[in-house]
């Protein structure tokens, strides 16, 4: 429905723009949050959908990944340890499942420790906040634009195996808007830390990569039978479908600033 899904971004888009803005330990916890409901909803699907998962490991490891992303700490360690105590844990059980150690293992990476990239675009010093609005205001675009296209004038699809909705014309409407708003952003607040080109590769990289993203939380959803990750947000399904198109362009995007 329209009215849940409008009246949940107007609640929910003015709150992430005010702690964009406000950065340090109350963004650093909300990125830790969502990714801890991101593990949660890929550990939910995964049991409902009969694949095995360590449930609890999974959102555990997921949200201690996160926050040392978000919010500092061993990374290293934690990785470790947390691969470590998923294994042991596989030991201990009655049936042992190789195919549990990696689905736990990999929804706390992919679920958990991508998406809290976002925080470390937020810290790059010093455009750190403007880079993390380009981010968002991209990923936005891109969405908005690809589902218009799709929708108006799509015939052609682009991954009928994971989205069947999905065509290469609302793909190549959703690339445009990505690397319009990162020129936009360039020109008016960005202009000593990118240069026009640059501004053109990065929009690029979220046009691809946050779309492959959105595909990638698909073919999760395919796999185990379920259309939405959860139902937190009305009119948007979970958490984890409203920050699907962050999985892998956050990383890639966070790597881009960090070695242009």
């Amino acid at each position: 429905m329209l009215l849940p899904r409008v009246l949940t971004a107007l609640i929910g888009i003015p709150v992430m723009l005010f702690l964009v803005h406000a950065g340090g330990m109350a963004y650093g916890i909300f990125v830790a949050g969502i990714s801890a409901l991101c593990c949660y909803e890929y550990a939910l699907m995964l049991r409902l959908g009969g694949r095995p998962v360590q449930f609890v490991p999974t959102v555990a490891l997921g949200a201690a990944l996160a926050a040392c992303a978000s919010l500092g700490g061993p990374l290293a360690l934690v990785l470790a340890g947390g691969a470590a105590f998923v294994v042991l844990v596989e030991m201990a059980a009655k049936v042992h499942s190789l195919d549990r150690v990696a689905l736990t293992l990999f929804g706390a990476l992919f679920a958990g420790w991508m998406p809290a990239h976002l925080a470390l675009i937020r810290d790059l010093r010093p455009h750190g906040e403007a880079f993390a609005f380009l981010t968002f205001a991209s990923v936005w675009a891109m969405d908005t634009a690809a589902y218009a296209a799709g929708k108006g004038f799509g015939r052609r699809p682009l991954a009928a195996t994971l989205s069947p909705k999905k065509t290469w014309e609302g793909a190549a409407a959703g690339f445009a808007a990505a690397i319009a708003v990162c020129l936009a952003f360039q020109k008016f607040s960005l202009s000593e830390a990118l240069t026009p080109l640059q501004a053109v590769l990065v929009g690029s990289l979220i046009g691809v990569m946050g779309q492959l993203s959105d595909l990638a939380e698909s073919m999760v959803k395919r796999d185990v039978g379920i259309k939405d990750s959860g139902s937190l947000l009305p009119g948007h399904g979970g958490v984890f479908d409203r920050f699907d198109s962050y999985i892998l362009c956050a990383p890639a995007v966070y790597w881009a600033l960090t070695l242009k």
